[in-house]
């Protein structure tokens, strides 16, 4: 049960979705081996590192006030740093489009630059949210709790 207090509800749903992203986004991108999924290039020592700060943003994000037009921003470091951590030849969608032999000659090499330039893009949203958060208190320096969407 979510505690009644709105601050608590926002920052226990975030932290729900930083474990849920890191388990979840883990999983399928098989960073750890798991009856379900399995991995056909090896694992770097930097994947979950990333995954985890990726996670952590997720959280944070949830936790404080979202706007709609942040969404796309953190939607899409999201997606960049979730394609920059999985196994490229095991994710369908882009053996579909560009096939094995350029993912592995082209986007192998370059995969960690893309997970990080999607948690860098999800870490901006943070910020630019943190900062709209700033904006919204009664009194400089003191931030208030964050603004939910039933109440906009």
């Amino acid at each position: 049960m979510l505690p009644s207090n709105p601050f608590l509800r926002q920052w226990g749903k975030g932290t729900a979705v930083a474990l849920l992203a890191f388990g979840g986004l883990g999983t399928v991108s098989a960073l750890w081996n798991n009856p379900l999924f399995m991995r056909m290039t090896p694992v770097g020592g930097w994947e979950i590192g990333l995954l985890g700060a990726l996670s952590m943003l997720f959280g944070l994000y949830v936790a404080i006030r979202r706007p709609a037009c942040a969404d796309s921003t953190a939607g899409v470091g999201g997606v960049l740093g979730f394609l920059g951590v999985a196994c490229p030849v095991c994710n369908k969608i882009l053996l579909l489009l560009f096939g094995g032999e350029l993912l592995l000659t082209y986007f192998e090499p370059v995969r960690i630059y893309v997970a990080a330039v999607g948690t860098a893009i999800l870490a901006v949203a943070v910020i630019l949210e943190w900062r709209r958060g700033l904006l919204l208190t009664d009194a400089p320096g003191r931030m208030a709790g964050p603004v939910l969407r039933d109440t906009i």
